[in-house]
């Protein structure tokens, strides 16, 4: 058995988009960015939905990488890779305890692990194959 839940949305930016970027996403989301000075990372205050929502963070990327992404997070980023592949997906890259994934539709996707501190809560529960 393990769990999952949509922990962000992340909105990858081109660095001469980012600032306004930003500033949008902050604007029509009604909510203060997070902001690291010269950081890869912003992110908007509060969660989309509320209490065990998604998070919104803007990612510094280049153009051509331009997109929308979501993070999927388990408490076993294993056992979710294995269920996500049995749905369709297809293994895209690991980078450090994150695994890059695309979806049947080709959209790109991370599997990353349990971070959040109301994970429990509201994360799904999946019996693993024996």
């Amino acid at each position: 058995m393990h769990r999952s839940r949509l922990m962000s949305i992340l909105i990858d930016c081109a660095e001469e988009d980012f600032d306004r970027g930003v500033e949008f996403w902050s604007g029509a989301l009604g909510k203060a960015a997070m902001v690291e000075q010269g950081g890869r990372y912003v992110a908007i205050r509060g969660r989309v939905g509320g209490d065990g929502g998604p998070f919104v963070v803007l990612q510094r990327v280049p153009a051509e990488e331009r997109a929308i992404h979501l993070d999927i997070e388990s408490d076993d980023v294993e056992a979710e890779v294995s269920r996500l592949e049995k749905l369709g997906a297809t293994l895209k890259a690991r980078i450090g305890r994150h695994v890059v994934m695309r979806a049947p539709s080709g959209h790109a996707f991370c599997v990353v692990p349990q971070s959040r501190t109301d994970f429990e809560g509201h994360a799904a529960v999946w019996q693993d194959d024996a």
